[in-house]
C-alpha cells in the first residue's frame, strides 16, 4: 500500500502533525496540504486496498471511518486531490461523493477544517458524517 494508514482515534492528530510541518516548511503558506473526503461505502476492503496502493503516495495519509475515507496528501493543492479523486472514480467506474478542504486557506486548525468538512459534505451531499463529531466540535 502506497498511503499510510492511521487510526481513526488519531485523525485529529494527525491534522496537527501535517500543519504543523506545514507551518515549518512551507513560508509562503500556500495550500500546503488538501484533505480529501471519499465515501467508499458498499465497496469492498479488498478493492479499496488495491486502488489505494495504486493511486496513492507514500507521502499520503489515510483514516476512515467505516465506508468515509478521508486523505491527507501533502504539498497538494486543490487541483492536484481532484486529480487524485478523479483517480479514484476511473478506478471504480463509478462518481464517489467527495469534497476537498486545503490548510491553510479553508482552515486553520483541525477542528476548523473538519467542522467545515462535515457542514460541507452535510449540505452537498446529505451525509452528515457524525464520525467527526468528536473532532470538529472545540470543547
Amino acid at each position: 500500500m502506497a498511503g499510510i494508514h492511521f487510526s481513526f482515534t488519531d485523525f485529529k492528530q494527525l491534522l496537527a502533525l501535517n500543519m504543523g510541518i506545514s507551518d515549518r516548511l512551507d513560508e509562503n503558506r500556500a495550500e500546503s496540504f488538501t484533505l480529501l473526503y471519499c465515501n467508499l461505502a458498499g465497496i469492498s476492503d479488498e478493492v479499496i486496498e488495491s486502488s489505494l496502493g495504486e493511486i496513492l503516495r507514500t507521502s499520503d495519509s489515510i483514516v476512515n471511518d467505516k465506508g468515509d475515507y478521508f486523505f491527507v496528501l501533502p504539498y497538494t493543492d486543490k487541483y492536484g486531490a481532484d486529480i487524485v479523486k478523479k483517480m479514484f472514480d476511473e478506478f471504480y467506474a463509478k462518481f464517489l461523493n467527495s469534497f476537498m478542504l486545503s490548510y491553510p486557506v479553508d482552515g486553520e486548525t483541525p477542528e476548523e477544517l473538519l467542522g467545515t468538512m462535515q457542514d460541507s459534505v452535510s449540505l452537498f451531499y446529505k451525509d452528515d458524517l457524525n464520525c467527526l463529531d468528536r473532532f470538529a466540535k472545540v470543547i
